[in-house]
């Protein structure tokens, strides 16, 4: 039986590859963008399998209207991917005010909206599956992506914390973690703050001399979504590329390094 899907930001990047893969072996897509005008030569191309609906995530009323439109029109929705967002590019004490607003307000409140408007949905189906899309970034950072970081962050612990009470209900909830890809996720798609000087020589360590390996095909990302898709028991987490699982691991055994070694003290610390 074909699955429907539901995913946001469907005009470019990773969201535009999964959509159309989706597509290709005749599931039915609701496809969001802020401009659907994107999405035309989708339609052009799979008709009545893709239904293109107008979505700005930052507004839940739109985002409860989108959930709506794709229920009446395909009957249900089985897969929710949550796949809009965007980056900011520059130290924390660089990022104004307006920059770390509007990045929360789209990677995180943008997401939990949705969220929230397909939860009734899967709950009286007695299934469901949403795919929240976060980042190896928000299990282990990089500098001068600080806000981004904790976008990420608060996505790992919003989506665990859901996983545990939505799992009587037979809804599933994965958080796909990728590592850097070729996508404009770094380019058209970011936001970069006013520098500071003095932050210059770590972003320079940071994204002086790329190295174009470290930068996984988005295309090849297709694969693991529609396995992650079908699988009957997904996993809670699903890093992507081959960079991701390296730093996650370092960055996990750095920090049971500090708490052993503060151990004692943290023990003390309990009183009793």
């Amino acid at each position: 039986m074909s699955k429907i899907i539901l995913i946001t930001g469907a005009s470019r990047g990773f969201g535009r590859i999964w959509a159309e893969e989706f597509l290709k072996r005749g599931d039915k897509v609701a496809a969001t963008a802020r401009d659907i005008k994107a999405l035309a030569n989708l339609k052009e191309i799979y008709g009545d399998l893709i239904l293109p609906l107008e979505l700005d995530v930052n507004d839940r009323m739109q985002g409860i209207e989108v959930v709506a439109k794709t229920r009446a029109h395909f009957g249900r929705i089985d897969i929710l991917i949550n796949n809009a967002g965007y980056g900011v590019f520059g130290a924390v004490e660089e990022t104004t005010e307006k920059q770390a607003r509007e990045l929360f307000e789209t990677n995180f409140f943008g997401l939990l909206w949705l969220t929230q408007a397909v939860l009734p949905v899967m709950r009286e189906q007695k299934s469901g599956h949403i795919i929240q899309v976060s980042s190896f970034l928000g299990i282990t950072t990089l500098p001068a992506l600080g806000l981004y970081n904790a976008t990420k962050f608060a996505v790992e612990g919003l989506s665990e914390t859901l996983a545990s009470e939505v799992k009587g209900f037979g809804i599933k909830i994965s958080l796909v973690e990728p590592n850097g890809f070729s996508t404009e996720w770094g380019s058209a798609s970011a936001v970069q703050t006013t520098p500071i000087p003095e932050y210059q020589p770590i972003k320079d360590a940071v994204f002086g001399n790329p190295n174009p390996d470290l930068f996984g095909d988005p295309q090849a990302t297709a694969e693991a979504i529609l396995q992650l898709a079908d699988a009957e028991n997904p996993p809670l987490r699903l890093l992507l590329g081959k960079v991701a699982y390296p730093a996650v691991r370092e960055a996990y055994q750095r920090k049971m390094d500090e708490w052993e070694q503060w151990k004692e003290v943290s023990d003390k610390a309990h009183g009793i």
